[in-house]
């Protein structure tokens, strides 16, 4: 894919993020530019503390900037008030992390319509609960999560933790799927699965922007912005 996007659906500029460790400030990110298209895969790569993972919280919208602009879909996330955001978070972005963050009291489906249960009100779902617990049914089956439906997260490899969580995070059908290091945390044939996984998601059109450490997993994407030290390199293809 070119790197000269004409149609972005995501995009910063000038991006610059400052953490206060006592007295001193550290600079996470150096003014970052960063653009992706609708339906392409993009790997962010870089060693840890790099800032690519503060980089994917701020496209994100789980944090703000200390200057820049974040642009989704035409609009400028930073001008929207807290709870525009949070609107668009739910129902446009998905996020799947390294470690997990399923819900240990809850089973595989149960963890899986949480994503449903924040985006609508309790009336709402409680009208839509069959429709949408078809969906969860749907996406764990694709996911070959379908005879683990009423385990709970003890119960689970590692890898199949990793399916629920990105089952839970296409519940609200996003725009966007962001992946904080998917594999980080699992063996390298389990990781491998992952990444079909990924793979297979984009090739039906899911726009994906992933962070890693390692090369090797970057170099699956359609294409790699190296980050180094708070700063975009030149891209690889």
């Amino acid at each position: 894919m070119s790197n000269a996007l004409n149609n972005p659906i995501i995009q910063c500029h000038g991006l610059t993020r400052t953490f206060k460790m006592g007295d001193a400030e550290v600079h996470v990110l150096k003014g970052v530019d960063f653009e992706a298209a609708a339906g392409e895969f993009v790997a962010i790569e870089g060693r840890s503390g790099s800032g690519k993972s503060t980089l994917l919280h701020l496209l994100g919208v789980l944090d703000e900037p200390n200057d820049g602009r974040i642009s989704f879909d035409g609009r400028d996330l930073l001008k929207l008030s807290a709870t525009e955001r949070s609107k668009v978070r739910n129902e446009s972005f998905g996020f799947v992390f390294q470690f997990y963050h399923l819900l240990p009291e809850l089973n595989v489906l149960e963890n899986t319509l949480v994503a449903a249960m924040v985006r609508y009100s309790r009336g709402e779902y409680r009208k839509r609960k069959a429709e949408l617990r078809q969906q969860a049914v749907a996406s764990l089956d694709s996911l070959g999560m379908a005879h683990r439906l009423h385990h709970r997260p003890a119960q689970l490899s590692g890898g199949e933790r990793q399916r629920v969580a990105i089952a839970r995070a296409l519940m609200n059908r996003p725009r966007v799927l962001f992946a904080d290091e998917p594999t980080g945390n699992l063996d390298a044939e389990t990781g491998g699965q992952i990444m079909g996984v990924l793979e297979g998601l984009h090739r039906q059109g899911q726009t994906i922007i992933m962070v890693t450490h390692d090369r090797a997993i970057a170099k699956q994407a359609d294409r790699v912005v190296v980050l180094r030290n708070g700063a975009v390199e030149p891209e690889m293809v």
